[in-house]
């Protein structure tokens, strides 16, 4: 289900990775004391008073002719706007009212976004008062606040949640939904374009919940199946630089409603670093991938060249290695039918459940193949469950969860997978002490 976006934005330095890490909980921001830290978004889940939503911190916006990297951290401040249900306008009440806050106030003024102003640093009483100027920008009452120190940040988040919109899920979709991934370039438009060709029925064109972008509906041997838009900015001729960089924004919104990713590379330039990036949102999502090398066609080959480029891949993208991978052409339609079969098998793969007596066997085995002792401790499994689907989530209850070092985890990923296949698909495992029941 897609989540509420909130994206706070305002000039460099005032204090929105600060914010951005108070409200999700964890500091994956990088704070430091020096204008223009944060150049590319990040992106968490927040909640407040049983509203979950998504949060995305953007770098500072600065002046249109400033320079490439401040463009380019602009841009990208603007892609997240253009995607949120509401923005925080943060502003710095020790500073006070500047002409950057004025054009930053009106550029969202025409954005048509829900606005919250809030008025960072002023954990003092004296800057409580004088952040009443910036009531001047026309944007409503400005919420003063200390997101270092927590100071109003309740009061914040009630004027954010009382500007989401409410979340409709709608009527459960049972159709297989595929979303097509990756850095401008790679061919994801060639490969849309081909999976949706003549020799496919094309059903419908259907708003997707990404604002603006359009799914294609499509069947498939009888099924229907949801192609997932993740095209990215196309609307907006006048914002190129940094274009690279604003896929990661749309791509994780669309897998939060997909069953499937592929992740299309470009088998000319190879790997990049923002295609191993987008490829932890896939993993990060929870949802079953399939790695397309796209552009096969043009790759001068041997016996063993596509041997050595999966090896090479598993290499770099270890967090995927349950990925199938395919080497593909988008132009020519070599081996692009099998993305239907392989993405329809992982759907069924992130669905199967264990019987909680079988996986109670499969975990005496562990243990029988594989002891663990540690400082005198034997490590004893006594009891699992499957907790979840989609993706399959399993908890042992064990004597001392101390015992589980991550060799052993991913020697039961391993033996799941060796067992019951989950191919395509994450695996989450948890472990509690025996006197913890909670799941």
């Amino acid at each position: 289900m897609k989540l509420p976006l909130v994206a706070i934005v305002g000039r460099p330095n005032v204090g929105k990775s600060t914010l951005f890490n108070r409200l999700i909980g964890q500091r994956l921001a990088i704070v430091q004391d020096e204008p223009g830290t944060t150049r590319d978004r990040l992106y968490g889940r927040a909640d407040w008073a049983g509203y979950d939503f998504a949060v995305v911190d953007t770098g500072g916006l600065e002046a249109e002719d400033a320079g490439p990297l401040a463009i380019r951290v602009r841009n990208q401040a603007l892609v997240a706007v253009e995607e949120a249900d509401v923005v925080v306008f943060m502003v710095d009440a020790i500073t006070g009212l500047t002409s950057g806050d004025e054009e930053i106030a009106d550029l969202l003024r025409r954005s048509g976004r829900p606005i919250v102003l809030a008025s960072n640093k002023a954990e003092r009483r004296d800057r409580q008062e004088d952040s009443g100027e910036f009531w001047a920008l026309g944007l409503g009452e400005p919420h003063t606040l200390s997101a270092l120190h927590g100071y109003g940040s309740g009061d914040l988040l009630d004027s954010i949640v009382a500007k989401l919109p409410a979340v409709d899920a709608g009527p459960e979709e049972t159709r297989l939904q595929v979303a097509i991934v990756g850095r401008p370039n790679v061919g994801k438009s060639s490969l849309l374009n081909r999976l949706t060709g003549q020799e496919r029925s094309v059903v419908s064109d259907e708003p997707g919940t990404t604002r603006d972008a359009i799914d294609t509906v499509i069947k498939v041997d009888g099924e229907e199946i949801v192609l997932v838009d993740t095209a990215g900015i196309r609307r907006r001729g006048r914002i190129e630089p940094g274009i690279e960089r604003y896929s990661v924004l749309r791509a994780r919104r669309a897998l939060e409603r997909s069953d499937v990713a592929v992740l299309v590379l470009d088998a000319e330039t190879g790997l990049t670093a923002q295609d191993a990036h987008i490829g932890g949102f896939v993993d990060d999502a929870g949802v079953g991938a399939i790695i397309a090398v796209n552009k096969w066609d043009l790759v001068e080959k041997d016996t063993k060249t596509s041997m050595l480029a999966e090896r090479a891949l598993r290499a770099e993208l270890k967090f995927l290695s349950h990925a199938p991978i395919v080497f593909v052409s988008a132009l020519t339609g070599q081996r692009v039918r099998r993305l239907f079969t392989m993405a329809t098998t992982i759907r069924e793969a992130r669905r199967l459940r264990i019987p909680t007596s079988e996986l109670n066997r499969f975990a005496a085995d562990l243990v029988i193949r594989h002891p663990i002792t540690r400082h005198g401790r034997a490590l004893k499994v006594r009891y699992a469950t499957q907790a979840a689907i989609e993706p399959p989530l399993f908890i042992f209850f064990v004597n001392d969860v101390r015992l589980v070092h991550f060799t052993y985890r991913r020697y039961i990923e391993n033996r799941l997978r060796e067992l019951y296949g989950f191919e395509g698909t994450p695996i989450r495992l948890a472990f509690r002490d025996q006197q913890d029941t909670s799941t």
